[in-house]
């Protein structure tokens, strides 16, 4: 019989990443479509003050990606990646509407609603018709 070992492989590692990933959260896609890429907005976001508690005093900060980075050459090597073009690319597409969202939920307004006599036909067959009319209970 060999020796016991106490168990120290978990150390509450999925209350740690579930906090990482909410911290860690970034604007979403239709914020910055609707509001950040507008000219005014964007003018503003890319002169912003100096911000003490902001990553490179809030000065190189990347619109289509909302993020803040140190340096200028930084900015640079992030404008340059493969993650800065996707982020790109997903912003050429239009913005879901709240018509859409809804018909995906399946709450908007179908193109065809059923008229009264189909519904009328419906209603007027008979439950033996079905093979319904002799269950017994």
């Amino acid at each position: 019989m060999g020796r016991l070992r106490r168990s120290r492989t978990h150390h509450a590692q999925r209350d740690v990443h579930r906090a990482a990933r909410t911290r860690a959260r970034t604007r979403d896609l239709d914020q910055i479509q609707l509001i950040d890429l507008d000219p005014k907005n964007r003018a503003a976001l890319e002169a912003q003050p100096l911000d003490y508690e902001r990553p490179g005093l809030g000065q190189h900060y990347c619109v289509e990606c909302a993020k803040y980075y140190e340096t200028d050459t930084a900015l640079k090597s992030h404008w340059r990646s493969k993650v800065h073009k996707r982020r790109l690319k997903e912003l050429r597409e239009p913005a879901y509407t709240i018509e859409e969202a809804e018909k995906a939920a399946g709450l908007g307004k179908e193109g065809k609603r059923p008229s009264t006599a189909s519904t009328d036909a419906i209603k007027a067959v008979p439950i033996s018709a079905g093979g319904l009319g002799d269950v017994d209970m």
